[in-house]
Protein backbone atom coordinates (compact mmCIF):
# COMPACT_ATOMS: atom_id res chain seq x y z
CA UNK A 1 0.00 0.00 0.00
CA UNK A 2 1.23 3.51 -0.81
CA UNK A 3 2.35 5.69 2.04
CA UNK A 4 -0.15 7.98 3.73
CA UNK A 5 1.67 11.04 2.39
CA UNK A 6 1.37 9.80 -1.17
CA UNK A 7 -2.32 9.05 -0.76
CA UNK A 8 -3.15 12.40 0.76
CA UNK A 9 -1.15 14.26 -1.90
CA UNK A 10 -3.26 12.49 -4.52
CA UNK A 11 -6.40 13.80 -2.87
CA UNK A 12 -5.60 17.35 -1.71
CA UNK A 13 -9.25 18.04 -0.98
CA UNK A 14 -9.12 15.45 1.82
CA UNK A 15 -7.08 17.91 3.87
CA UNK A 16 -9.60 20.72 3.39
CA UNK A 17 -11.40 21.48 6.60
CA UNK A 18 -12.81 24.73 7.89
CA UNK A 19 -11.23 26.28 10.91
CA UNK A 20 -13.21 25.68 14.10
CA UNK A 21 -16.08 28.07 14.42
CA UNK A 22 -16.21 30.55 17.26
CA UNK A 23 -19.47 29.04 18.34
CA UNK A 24 -21.38 25.80 18.20
CA UNK A 25 -24.86 27.18 17.97
CA UNK A 26 -25.99 24.51 15.57
CA UNK A 27 -25.97 21.98 18.35
CA UNK A 28 -28.81 23.83 20.05
CA UNK A 29 -31.04 23.07 17.09
CA UNK A 30 -30.85 19.34 17.66
CA UNK A 31 -33.20 18.21 20.43
CA UNK A 32 -31.91 15.40 22.62
CA UNK A 33 -32.98 11.93 21.54
CA UNK A 34 -36.30 10.68 22.88
CA UNK A 35 -36.12 8.26 25.76
CA UNK A 36 -38.87 5.66 25.95
CA UNK A 37 -39.58 4.19 29.36
CA UNK A 38 -41.77 1.12 29.72
CA UNK A 39 -43.92 0.89 32.82
CA UNK A 40 -45.85 -2.25 33.30
CA UNK A 41 -46.10 -5.43 35.31
CA UNK A 42 -43.63 -4.26 37.91
CA UNK A 43 -40.88 -6.26 36.23
CA UNK A 44 -37.37 -4.96 35.85
CA UNK A 45 -36.45 -3.24 32.63
CA UNK A 46 -34.04 -5.23 30.46
CA UNK A 47 -30.50 -3.85 30.22
CA UNK A 48 -29.88 -1.54 27.26
CA UNK A 49 -28.70 -3.26 24.14
CA UNK A 50 -25.37 -1.95 22.88
CA UNK A 51 -25.09 -2.17 19.10
CA UNK A 52 -22.31 -4.50 18.06
CA UNK A 53 -21.70 -3.88 14.40
CA UNK A 54 -19.58 -6.39 12.47
CA UNK A 55 -17.52 -4.89 9.68
CA UNK A 56 -15.70 -7.51 7.59
CA UNK A 57 -13.70 -4.93 5.60
CA UNK A 58 -12.35 -3.24 8.70
CA UNK A 59 -11.55 -6.57 10.35
CA UNK A 60 -9.62 -7.67 7.26
CA UNK A 61 -7.67 -4.41 7.13
CA UNK A 62 -6.87 -4.63 10.83
CA UNK A 63 -5.53 -8.15 10.37
CA UNK A 64 -3.23 -6.90 7.61
CA UNK A 65 -1.79 -4.16 9.80
CA UNK A 66 -3.95 -1.21 8.69
CA UNK A 67 -5.35 0.88 11.53
CA UNK A 68 -9.11 1.30 10.99
CA UNK A 69 -9.94 2.99 14.30
CA UNK A 70 -11.27 6.21 12.76
CA UNK A 71 -12.93 4.42 9.84
CA UNK A 72 -14.69 2.00 12.16
CA UNK A 73 -15.93 4.85 14.38
CA UNK A 74 -17.27 6.71 11.33
CA UNK A 75 -19.09 3.60 10.12
CA UNK A 76 -20.59 3.02 13.57
CA UNK A 77 -21.82 6.62 13.66
CA UNK A 78 -23.33 6.19 10.20
CA UNK A 79 -25.09 2.98 11.22
CA UNK A 80 -26.36 4.60 14.41
CA UNK A 81 -28.02 7.30 12.32
CA UNK A 82 -29.81 5.03 9.86
CA UNK A 83 -30.63 2.00 12.01
CA UNK A 84 -33.87 3.57 13.26
CA UNK A 85 -35.29 4.43 9.85
CA UNK A 86 -38.78 3.05 9.53
CA UNK A 87 -40.38 2.23 6.20
CA UNK A 88 -42.41 5.44 6.38
CA UNK A 89 -39.40 7.59 7.24
CA UNK A 90 -37.47 6.13 4.31
CA UNK A 91 -40.08 7.49 1.92
CA UNK A 92 -40.26 10.95 3.48
CA UNK A 93 -39.02 13.88 1.42
CA UNK A 94 -35.63 15.29 2.43
CA UNK A 95 -37.24 18.74 2.71
CA UNK A 96 -39.23 17.62 5.77
CA UNK A 97 -37.79 17.67 9.28
CA UNK A 98 -36.75 14.13 10.14
CA UNK A 99 -35.24 12.07 12.92
CA UNK A 100 -32.12 11.16 10.93
CA UNK A 101 -29.61 13.97 10.55
CA UNK A 102 -28.81 13.64 6.85
CA UNK A 103 -25.94 16.11 6.94
CA UNK A 104 -24.12 14.23 9.70
CA UNK A 105 -24.88 10.92 8.01
CA UNK A 106 -23.29 12.17 4.79
CA UNK A 107 -20.22 13.51 6.57
CA UNK A 108 -19.77 10.18 8.37
CA UNK A 109 -19.43 8.66 4.89
CA UNK A 110 -16.75 11.26 4.17
CA UNK A 111 -15.03 10.53 7.48
CA UNK A 112 -14.80 6.79 6.83
CA UNK A 113 -13.37 7.16 3.34
CA UNK A 114 -11.00 9.88 4.53
CA UNK A 115 -9.67 7.56 7.23
CA UNK A 116 -9.21 4.64 4.84
CA UNK A 117 -7.57 6.66 2.05
CA UNK A 118 -5.35 8.96 4.08
CA UNK A 119 -4.44 6.67 6.99
CA UNK A 120 -4.17 9.87 8.99
CA UNK A 121 -3.82 9.75 12.74
CA UNK A 122 -6.48 12.46 12.90
CA UNK A 123 -10.16 11.87 12.19
CA UNK A 124 -12.06 14.08 9.79
CA UNK A 125 -13.86 16.67 11.95
CA UNK A 126 -17.64 16.52 11.72
CA UNK A 127 -18.93 19.44 13.78
CA UNK A 128 -17.05 22.21 11.89
CA UNK A 129 -18.71 21.18 8.64
CA UNK A 130 -22.13 21.02 10.28
CA UNK A 131 -21.49 24.53 11.56
CA UNK A 132 -20.59 25.62 8.06
CA UNK A 133 -24.07 24.59 6.94
CA UNK A 134 -25.51 26.60 9.81
CA UNK A 135 -23.35 29.58 8.81
CA UNK A 136 -24.80 29.46 5.30
CA UNK A 137 -28.30 29.81 6.72
CA UNK A 138 -27.21 32.61 9.02
CA UNK A 139 -25.65 34.48 6.11
CA UNK A 140 -28.81 34.08 4.06
CA UNK A 141 -30.94 35.39 6.91
CA UNK A 142 -28.69 38.40 7.43
CA UNK A 143 -29.53 39.53 3.91
CA UNK A 144 -32.99 40.43 5.21
CA UNK A 145 -34.72 38.83 2.23
CA UNK A 146 -36.37 36.20 4.38
CA UNK A 147 -38.50 38.48 6.54
CA UNK A 148 -41.97 39.33 5.24
CA UNK A 149 -41.20 37.78 1.86
CA UNK A 150 -43.77 35.84 -0.15
CA UNK A 151 -43.05 32.13 -0.64
CA UNK A 152 -42.03 32.73 -4.25
CA UNK A 153 -39.77 35.67 -3.36
CA UNK A 154 -38.12 33.75 -0.51
CA UNK A 155 -37.35 30.73 -2.70
CA UNK A 156 -36.11 32.94 -5.50
CA UNK A 157 -33.78 34.71 -3.05
CA UNK A 158 -32.51 31.38 -1.69
CA UNK A 159 -31.83 30.10 -5.20
CA UNK A 160 -29.81 33.22 -6.07
CA UNK A 161 -28.00 33.13 -2.73
CA UNK A 162 -26.88 29.52 -3.08
CA UNK A 163 -26.08 29.34 -6.80
CA UNK A 164 -25.16 32.91 -7.66
CA UNK A 165 -23.84 34.69 -4.57
CA UNK A 166 -22.18 31.63 -2.98
CA UNK A 167 -21.46 30.15 -6.42
CA UNK A 168 -22.35 26.54 -5.65
CA UNK A 169 -22.06 24.63 -8.90
CA UNK A 170 -23.16 21.23 -10.06
CA UNK A 171 -20.53 18.71 -11.08
CA UNK A 172 -21.30 15.42 -12.81
CA UNK A 173 -17.76 14.11 -12.42
CA UNK A 174 -17.60 10.62 -10.91
CA UNK A 175 -13.92 9.78 -10.73
CA UNK A 176 -11.47 8.44 -8.18
CA UNK A 177 -9.10 11.21 -9.31
CA UNK A 178 -11.64 13.95 -8.56
CA UNK A 179 -14.02 12.53 -5.96
CA UNK A 180 -14.71 15.79 -4.10
CA UNK A 181 -18.18 16.35 -5.70
CA UNK A 182 -19.35 13.18 -3.95
CA UNK A 183 -18.39 14.10 -0.36
CA UNK A 184 -20.33 16.70 1.59
CA UNK A 185 -17.37 18.16 3.47
CA UNK A 186 -15.50 18.72 0.18
CA UNK A 187 -18.56 20.21 -1.53
CA UNK A 188 -18.84 22.74 1.30
CA UNK A 189 -15.15 23.55 0.79
CA UNK A 190 -15.08 23.84 -3.00
CA UNK A 191 -18.70 24.91 -3.69
CA UNK A 192 -18.97 22.19 -6.34
CA UNK A 193 -20.83 18.93 -5.98
CA UNK A 194 -23.23 16.37 -7.33
CA UNK A 195 -26.92 17.16 -7.64
CA UNK A 196 -27.58 14.97 -4.60
CA UNK A 197 -25.12 16.91 -2.46
CA UNK A 198 -26.57 20.24 -3.58
CA UNK A 199 -30.07 18.98 -2.76
CA UNK A 200 -28.86 17.96 0.69
CA UNK A 201 -27.36 21.40 1.34
CA UNK A 202 -30.57 23.05 0.12
CA UNK A 203 -32.67 20.88 2.43
CA UNK A 204 -30.44 21.65 5.43
CA UNK A 205 -30.99 25.39 4.92
CA UNK A 206 -34.74 24.82 4.70
CA UNK A 207 -34.61 22.75 7.90
CA UNK A 208 -33.10 25.61 9.91
CA UNK A 209 -35.46 28.18 8.37
CA UNK A 210 -38.41 26.01 9.30
CA UNK A 211 -37.10 25.56 12.84
CA UNK A 212 -36.92 29.34 13.21
CA UNK A 213 -40.52 29.62 11.88
CA UNK A 214 -39.27 31.59 8.88
CA UNK A 215 -40.74 29.02 6.51
CA UNK A 216 -44.47 29.03 7.12
CA UNK A 217 -45.56 27.27 3.93
CA UNK A 218 -45.28 23.76 2.53
CA UNK A 219 -41.95 23.85 0.71
CA UNK A 220 -40.68 21.01 -1.44
CA UNK A 221 -37.41 20.52 -3.34
CA UNK A 222 -37.51 19.92 -7.08
CA UNK A 223 -34.71 17.45 -7.87
CA UNK A 224 -33.52 17.56 -11.51
CA UNK A 225 -33.18 14.32 -13.44
CA UNK A 226 -31.16 15.86 -16.27
CA UNK A 227 -27.42 16.57 -16.27
CA UNK A 228 -27.57 20.33 -15.87
CA UNK A 229 -30.48 21.32 -13.64
CA UNK A 230 -30.09 22.51 -10.05
CA UNK A 231 -32.17 21.48 -7.02
CA UNK A 232 -34.58 24.28 -6.13
CA UNK A 233 -37.48 24.88 -3.80
CA UNK A 234 -41.11 25.39 -4.78
CA UNK A 235 -44.43 25.99 -3.07
CA UNK A 236 -45.94 22.52 -2.94
CA UNK A 237 -49.54 23.67 -2.66
CA UNK A 238 -49.15 25.49 -5.97
CA UNK A 239 -47.29 22.69 -7.72
CA UNK A 240 -48.45 20.45 -10.53
CA UNK A 241 -48.75 16.68 -10.40
CA UNK A 242 -45.80 16.46 -12.80
CA UNK A 243 -43.56 17.79 -10.02
CA UNK A 244 -44.11 14.75 -7.79
CA UNK A 245 -41.60 12.43 -9.52
CA UNK A 246 -38.94 15.06 -8.79
CA UNK A 247 -39.32 14.72 -5.01
CA UNK A 248 -36.22 13.18 -3.44
CA UNK A 249 -36.79 10.81 -0.51
CA UNK A 250 -34.45 10.06 2.37
CA UNK A 251 -33.78 6.50 1.21
CA UNK A 252 -33.13 7.53 -2.39
CA UNK A 253 -30.70 10.24 -1.29
CA UNK A 254 -28.66 7.90 0.91
CA UNK A 255 -28.67 5.15 -1.71
CA UNK A 256 -27.45 7.49 -4.43
CA UNK A 257 -24.71 9.00 -2.26
CA UNK A 258 -23.32 5.53 -1.54
CA UNK A 259 -23.80 4.29 -5.11
CA UNK A 260 -21.97 7.28 -6.58
CA UNK A 261 -19.01 6.79 -4.25
CA UNK A 262 -18.86 3.09 -5.07
CA UNK A 263 -19.04 3.86 -8.80
CA UNK A 264 -16.18 6.35 -8.51
CA UNK A 265 -13.80 3.86 -6.87
CA UNK A 266 -14.97 0.68 -8.61
CA UNK A 267 -11.80 -0.75 -10.21
CA UNK A 268 -13.47 -2.23 -13.30
CA UNK A 269 -14.09 0.80 -15.50
CA UNK A 270 -14.85 -0.91 -18.81
CA UNK A 271 -18.34 -0.71 -20.37
CA UNK A 272 -20.37 1.76 -18.34
CA UNK A 273 -23.61 0.18 -19.66
CA UNK A 274 -23.10 -2.89 -17.47
CA UNK A 275 -23.71 -3.05 -13.75
CA UNK A 276 -20.78 -2.97 -11.35
CA UNK A 277 -21.19 -6.70 -10.74
CA UNK A 278 -21.15 -7.60 -14.42
CA UNK A 279 -18.06 -5.49 -15.01
CA UNK A 280 -16.25 -7.43 -12.30
CA UNK A 281 -17.38 -10.75 -13.81
CA UNK A 282 -16.18 -9.63 -17.22
CA UNK A 283 -12.78 -8.68 -15.80
CA UNK A 284 -12.41 -12.09 -14.10
CA UNK A 285 -13.42 -14.09 -17.17
CA UNK A 286 -11.46 -11.85 -19.57
CA UNK A 287 -14.09 -12.57 -22.18
CA UNK A 288 -17.25 -11.08 -23.65
CA UNK A 289 -19.28 -14.07 -22.44
CA UNK A 290 -20.31 -12.02 -19.42
CA UNK A 291 -23.40 -10.89 -21.32
CA UNK A 292 -24.94 -14.29 -20.63
CA UNK A 293 -25.08 -13.42 -16.94
CA UNK A 294 -28.46 -11.88 -16.29
CA UNK A 295 -28.82 -8.67 -14.31
CA UNK A 296 -31.24 -10.30 -11.89
CA UNK A 297 -28.37 -12.24 -10.33
CA UNK A 298 -26.50 -9.05 -9.46
CA UNK A 299 -26.43 -8.11 -5.81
Amino acid sequence: MASAVAIVSSYPWLNSSPSPSKYSKYQSFHPPPCRVVCRGGGSELPPPVTPDFKFALHDALDSSGVDTTHAREARQNFMSQIKGLSRIEREVSISINRRVDLAKTAIYISAEDFALMSQSSLALPVDPFIERLFDLTMEFCRSGKVLRASPEALLDSLYKFLYVEKDFQRSNVISRLEPHPLYLHAVLTYQSGSAYMLALIYSEILKVLRFWSLLDFDCEIFFPHDRYGLPRGYHKQKSAESDHPHILTVQTLLEEILKNVKEAFWPFRHDQTKSLFLRAVHAVLCTDRSNVVEERYCL
